[in-house]
């Protein structure tokens, strides 16, 4: 059993303590904060009374300003890390706090690879269907989370970069946002940043992402992998089997609860042709892919403080991450390359 506590009670934050609260072996112990009662956990006013009760590893649900004084003091007394992303606001911070905290204690919860979809994507890339990967496009979701999926698709490092970026603006309807409908739907000036990033060694990876497109139902997700014997795009791949042999192959997954089928609404497996991907390890919590990523996430911290497994996505890949997306917006806001050069936690 491995216990946790949580600095933070923001929508974040509820994640952590509510799926804990159904997965074995885990416990929330407690929350952090100077304002909140009710809450289904413990509530502690201050970070001592909290690691009073000795957690296994802390989780920092604060916002970008906080959180890295935080993690470099709960490094310091010897406490594991789970910091939410970003791990510091700037390129600054980002400095500072590896040379307060450097390897070891802290890892960040980047759980956009843990999630059912692309973790089958990850899976397959990495069995080498696709041959070698050479390009990722990410259509999907922003900044650092879109830079981790190009690198773990990749699966290239923690080395220099350079990156050029665009931004244009056109008129979009925006009917949904995380607060639910809007009525009417408002049609209004939409962002959207285009970069390509060209990895040290080879790899070229593209973001294209639009205001709200987390949300905005309008804009379709699209995700690209292209290899040297083939290419995945979304759900589907087409590929080099043999001489003369091109072959298309749909990526599956089987959710149940549709029709006649009355198990329940779960995610069961992803599977591509007779082979499975992926198995949801949570079938009966009825979770969405967010939870089920935050979950597998958790479960994979408290296996690293145990010495049970390795390191869920360390401080340097974090801070990676956050250095190429300030770069793209910084690309963006200039008109000129960015070089996100080599740093000494590389």
């Amino acid at each position: 059993m491995s216990g946790f506590a949580i600095v933070g009670t923001g929508w974040r934050a509820e994640y952590f303590w509510r799926l804990a609260a159904e997965l074995d072996g885990l416990d929330c112990t407690g929350v952090v904060s100077r304002s909140k009662d009710g809450l289904p956990v413990p509530v502690y006013r201050t970070l001592d009374e909290c690691l009073a009760t000795k957690p296994d590893f802390v989780v920092t649900a604060t916002p970008w300003a906080v959180t890295p004084s935080l993690v470099a003091e709960l490094a310091e007394r010897g406490v594991p890390v789970l910091a939410e992303t970003p791990p510091a606001p700037d390129l600054l911070g980002l400095r500072e706090l590896w040379a307060k905290v450097g390897p070891g204690k802290a890892q960040v919860a980047e759980q956009y690879s843990r999630m059912p979809a692309h973790a089958a994507r990850v899976a397959l890339v990495h069995k080498g269907v696709l041959g070698e990967p050479k390009r990722v496009d990410v259509s999907s979701t922003h900044q650092y989370h879109a830079v981790s999926l190009i690198r773990t698709l990749l699966g290239v490092g923690r080395g220099r970069a350079d990156v050029r970026a665009v931004r244009t603006i056109a008129r979009l309807a925006d009917p949904l946002s995380r607060d639910g409908w809007a009525e009417p739907a408002e049609i209004k000036d939409a962002t959207t940043t285009i970069a390509t990033i060209e990895f040290d060694g080879g790899g070229l990876g593209l973001y294209d992402f639009t205001d709200n497109q987390w949300h905005n139902q309008l804009l379709m997700r699209r995700l690209l992998v292209r290899g040297t014997l083939g290419e995945l795009r979304d759900n589907e791949v087409v590929r080099l089997t043999a001489p003369k042999t091109i072959v298309r192959t749909e990526i599956v997954r089987r959710q149940t609860g549709y029709d006649l089928d009355l198990d329940g609404y779960d995610t069961d497996h992803i599977t591509f042709g007779d082979e499975v991907l992926y198995r949801n390890p949570y079938q009966g919590k009825r979770w969405n892919d967010e939870e089920i990523a935050i979950a597998t996430l958790l479960q994979d911290m408290g296996n690293w403080v145990r010495g049970d497994g390795p390191e869920p996505y360390p401080l340097a890949d974090g801070i990676q991450d956050h250095r190429i997306a300030l770069a793209i917006e910084e690309a963006a806001d200039s008109g000129l390359p960015v070089r996100v050069d080599d740093e000494p936690w590389h």
